[in-house]
């Protein structure tokens, strides 16, 4: 009676493959939950057909542009779109997953915990890339004139992702579920109408404006409107609010993530 030529190896998959693996759940589970989609796809797209179908805001036109509110509107929409994925679509996805014991769970496999995180934020990108083209398209076809350096709008979304991923890691750390489902919904709300995505800057008051545009949602939009608008090579100063909101919310969702 011969022997299989077969010997088991058991063991952890190379931490590259568990990653990607975990990403691609992410990615499928992200996709499949309808709320999701409908902050992260639909809700982005129904604004920019919305508002450069219809002039319910005046908006600035860059003179070089071409005239149409979607100038001015696609930049803004691009930046909700990575907000809506990175801080109120993954807080709240997180923040769940927390309470049912979902992260304990996973944090106990042999997924390193940081593995697990990077694979969250490699799911919000992958995410990301398809809402900027699926709503690039939807602009160049409503007449969108895109100018400046696509590195720069990249810079921009990479520093926009790790801002905002960084925040609604936090929330969803510190927070009860329930909590962080109001709390991210209801900044979502407040940042669309406070964040230069739709209504102007400088439609507020001097004092209210320059708070404003401390916000990430504020650098992001402007700094993306200043590249794809206006044709700015580096907006500097948006690139800096960015890091630093960056910078603080990744430090603080390292240190009070809270796993149960």
């Amino acid at each position: 009676m011969s022997t299989a030529p077969y010997t088991p190896r058991p063991g952890a998959a190379p931490l590259g493959r568990m990653i990607a693996a975990q990403t691609a759940l992410e990615t499928k589970m992200l996709l499949r939950n309808g709320e999701q989609l409908l902050l992260t796809v639909i809700i982005p797209a129904l604004l920019l057909v919305l508002f450069s179908a219809v002039d319910i805001i005046a908006v600035p036109v860059s003179p070089g542009g071409s005239g149409k509110s979607v100038d001015f509107l696609a930049p803004g929409v691009l930046a909700l779109a990575v907000m809506s994925t990175a801080f109120t679509g993954q807080a709240i996805a997180t923040g769940f997953e927390r309470r049912y014991g979902v992260l304990k769970r996973l944090g106990a496999s042999p997924l390193p915990r940081w593995a697990l995180m990077t694979a969250k934020t490699l799911s919000v990108l992958v995410t990301e890339v398809l809402q900027v083209i699926l709503l690039t398209a939807i602009a160049l076809g409503l007449g969108w004139s895109p100018q400046g350096s696509p590195g720069s709008v990249l810079l921009l979304l990479v520093l926009g992702t790790a801002a905002f991923s960084g925040l609604g890691l936090l929330m969803a750390g510190t927070l009860k579920a329930e909590a962080t489902l109001a709390a991210a919904n209801l900044v979502f709300l407040l940042l669309l109408v406070g964040g230069g995505v739709i209504v102007p800057l400088d439609k507020f008051p001097d004092a209210v404006r320059e708070v404003l545009g401390l916000l990430p949602i504020s650098a992001l939009s402007e700094g993306l409107r200043d590249v794809l608008q206006h044709g700015a090579s580096l907006p500097w100063s948006n690139l800096g609010v960015l890091a630093v909101w960056a910078v603080l919310g990744l430090g603080a969702a390292a240190k009070f993530f809270r796993w149960e």
